[in-house]
Protein backbone atom coordinates (compact mmCIF):
# COMPACT_ATOMS: atom_id res chain seq x y z
CA UNK A 1 0.00 0.00 0.00
CA UNK A 2 1.07 3.66 -1.00
CA UNK A 3 0.52 6.93 1.16
CA UNK A 4 -2.89 7.64 -1.60
CA UNK A 5 -4.17 4.38 -1.43
CA UNK A 6 -3.85 4.79 2.36
CA UNK A 7 -5.37 8.34 2.74
CA UNK A 8 -8.03 6.89 0.15
CA UNK A 9 -8.77 4.44 2.90
CA UNK A 10 -8.87 6.61 5.55
CA UNK A 11 -10.83 9.82 4.01
CA UNK A 12 -14.33 8.75 4.38
CA UNK A 13 -13.94 7.99 7.76
CA UNK A 14 -11.95 10.95 8.34
CA UNK A 15 -14.92 12.76 6.84
CA UNK A 16 -17.57 11.02 8.85
CA UNK A 17 -15.94 11.56 12.25
CA UNK A 18 -15.51 15.34 11.23
CA UNK A 19 -19.07 15.50 9.99
CA UNK A 20 -20.80 13.50 12.75
CA UNK A 21 -18.06 13.50 16.11
CA UNK A 22 -20.26 10.98 18.11
CA UNK A 23 -19.88 8.36 15.25
CA UNK A 24 -16.06 8.18 16.06
CA UNK A 25 -16.97 6.93 19.49
CA UNK A 26 -16.55 3.21 19.07
CA UNK A 27 -16.95 0.81 22.52
CA UNK A 28 -14.89 -2.20 21.68
CA UNK A 29 -15.82 -5.25 23.95
CA UNK A 30 -13.77 -8.47 25.34
CA UNK A 31 -15.25 -11.57 26.63
CA UNK A 32 -14.43 -14.88 28.65
CA UNK A 33 -15.65 -17.64 30.12
CA UNK A 34 -13.94 -17.70 33.64
CA UNK A 35 -12.85 -21.38 34.34
CA UNK A 36 -13.86 -22.55 37.75
CA UNK A 37 -11.93 -25.76 38.17
CA UNK A 38 -8.41 -24.41 37.43
CA UNK A 39 -7.21 -20.45 37.33
CA UNK A 40 -7.61 -19.92 33.76
CA UNK A 41 -9.90 -17.83 31.16
CA UNK A 42 -10.93 -18.53 27.91
CA UNK A 43 -11.24 -15.32 25.82
CA UNK A 44 -13.40 -15.59 22.64
CA UNK A 45 -12.55 -13.81 19.76
CA UNK A 46 -13.93 -13.21 15.99
CA UNK A 47 -10.72 -14.72 15.07
CA UNK A 48 -10.97 -17.75 17.63
CA UNK A 49 -10.28 -18.46 20.96
CA UNK A 50 -7.59 -18.52 23.38
CA UNK A 51 -7.30 -20.04 27.04
CA UNK A 52 -4.94 -17.37 29.32
CA UNK A 53 -3.91 -18.95 32.78
CA UNK A 54 -1.04 -18.57 35.32
CA UNK A 55 2.37 -17.35 34.19
CA UNK A 56 4.73 -19.79 35.43
CA UNK A 57 6.18 -17.33 37.64
CA UNK A 58 2.58 -17.50 39.64
CA UNK A 59 2.69 -21.55 39.53
CA UNK A 60 0.90 -21.56 35.86
CA UNK A 61 2.72 -24.37 33.48
CA UNK A 62 3.83 -22.50 30.75
CA UNK A 63 0.73 -24.14 28.49
CA UNK A 64 -1.13 -21.55 28.47
CA UNK A 65 -1.46 -17.77 27.54
CA UNK A 66 -0.10 -15.54 30.54
CA UNK A 67 -2.11 -11.87 30.30
CA UNK A 68 0.85 -10.01 31.06
CA UNK A 69 2.21 -11.22 27.87
CA UNK A 70 -1.08 -10.60 25.90
CA UNK A 71 -0.93 -7.08 27.45
CA UNK A 72 2.55 -6.65 26.10
CA UNK A 73 1.95 -8.58 22.73
CA UNK A 74 -1.01 -6.00 22.21
CA UNK A 75 1.43 -3.03 22.62
CA UNK A 76 3.64 -4.91 19.71
CA UNK A 77 1.00 -5.35 17.55
CA UNK A 78 -1.06 -1.95 18.16
CA UNK A 79 2.42 -0.21 17.71
CA UNK A 80 3.36 -2.52 14.87
CA UNK A 81 0.53 -2.24 12.72
CA UNK A 82 0.72 1.75 13.48
CA UNK A 83 4.49 2.32 12.88
CA UNK A 84 3.71 0.50 9.18
CA UNK A 85 0.57 3.17 8.60
CA UNK A 86 2.56 6.47 9.55
CA UNK A 87 5.29 5.16 7.40
CA UNK A 88 3.31 4.26 4.41
CA UNK A 89 1.84 7.90 5.42
CA UNK A 90 4.78 10.06 5.59
CA UNK A 91 6.40 8.02 2.22
CA UNK A 92 9.23 6.26 4.45
CA UNK A 93 10.96 3.55 2.74
CA UNK A 94 11.01 0.62 5.16
CA UNK A 95 13.26 -2.18 4.37
CA UNK A 96 12.09 -4.38 7.44
CA UNK A 97 11.40 -3.50 11.20
CA UNK A 98 10.51 -5.38 13.85
CA UNK A 99 9.41 -4.05 17.08
CA UNK A 100 9.41 -5.67 20.71
CA UNK A 101 7.79 -5.36 23.96
CA UNK A 102 9.47 -5.93 27.40
CA UNK A 103 7.93 -5.60 30.70
CA UNK A 104 9.33 -6.03 33.83
CA UNK A 105 7.29 -7.59 36.92
CA UNK A 106 8.11 -8.39 40.17
CA UNK A 107 5.72 -11.53 41.50
CA UNK A 108 6.00 -10.92 45.02
CA UNK A 109 3.18 -8.02 44.33
CA UNK A 110 0.39 -10.44 42.35
CA UNK A 111 0.95 -13.73 44.61
CA UNK A 112 0.73 -11.37 47.90
CA UNK A 113 4.00 -12.36 49.33
CA UNK A 114 4.45 -8.49 50.26
CA UNK A 115 2.27 -5.87 50.41
CA UNK A 116 4.66 -3.40 49.66
CA UNK A 117 5.61 -4.59 46.26
CA UNK A 118 3.31 -3.74 42.92
CA UNK A 119 0.85 -5.83 41.26
CA UNK A 120 1.75 -5.56 37.86
CA UNK A 121 4.16 -4.62 35.32
CA UNK A 122 6.63 -1.52 36.60
CA UNK A 123 8.04 -0.60 33.54
CA UNK A 124 7.41 -0.98 29.41
CA UNK A 125 10.38 -0.67 27.39
CA UNK A 126 9.20 -0.55 23.49
CA UNK A 127 11.97 -1.28 20.96
CA UNK A 128 11.84 -0.75 17.19
CA UNK A 129 14.44 -2.10 15.46
CA UNK A 130 14.57 -0.27 11.84
CA UNK A 131 16.28 -1.15 8.23
CA UNK A 132 15.68 2.21 6.23
CA UNK A 133 17.07 4.03 3.79
CA UNK A 134 15.80 7.25 5.41
CA UNK A 135 17.46 9.90 7.40
CA UNK A 136 17.37 9.49 11.45
CA UNK A 137 15.24 12.08 11.55
CA UNK A 138 12.67 11.20 9.58
CA UNK A 139 12.89 7.56 11.26
CA UNK A 140 13.16 9.57 14.79
CA UNK A 141 9.81 11.14 13.74
CA UNK A 142 8.14 8.50 12.43
CA UNK A 143 8.46 6.73 15.75
CA UNK A 144 7.32 9.60 17.36
CA UNK A 145 4.35 9.58 15.57
CA UNK A 146 4.04 6.22 16.53
CA UNK A 147 3.93 6.62 20.22
CA UNK A 148 1.26 9.30 19.77
CA UNK A 149 -0.88 7.46 17.84
CA UNK A 150 -0.95 4.15 19.30
CA UNK A 151 -3.92 3.20 21.18
CA UNK A 152 -2.56 0.51 23.35
CA UNK A 153 0.69 2.84 24.28
CA UNK A 154 -1.55 5.65 25.04
CA UNK A 155 -3.78 4.07 27.59
CA UNK A 156 -1.10 2.49 29.08
CA UNK A 157 0.81 5.85 29.19
CA UNK A 158 -2.16 7.58 30.42
CA UNK A 159 -4.55 5.00 32.11
CA UNK A 160 -8.45 4.88 30.89
CA UNK A 161 -11.02 5.51 33.89
CA UNK A 162 -11.60 1.60 35.26
CA UNK A 163 -14.71 0.75 36.58
CA UNK A 164 -15.29 -2.55 38.08
CA UNK A 165 -18.37 -4.15 39.09
CA UNK A 166 -20.49 -7.73 39.28
CA UNK A 167 -24.16 -8.49 38.56
CA UNK A 168 -25.61 -11.86 38.71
Amino acid sequence: MDADALRAQQAPLKQQYQDDPASARIVMTARGAIHTAAPACTVNTDLGSLVAGLHPAAGGDGSQACSGDMMLQALVACSGVTFSAVAIAMGIPINSASVTARGEMDFRGTLGVDRHVAVGMTSVELEFQIDSSAEDAKLSKLVELTERYCVVLQTLAKPAQLVSRWKR
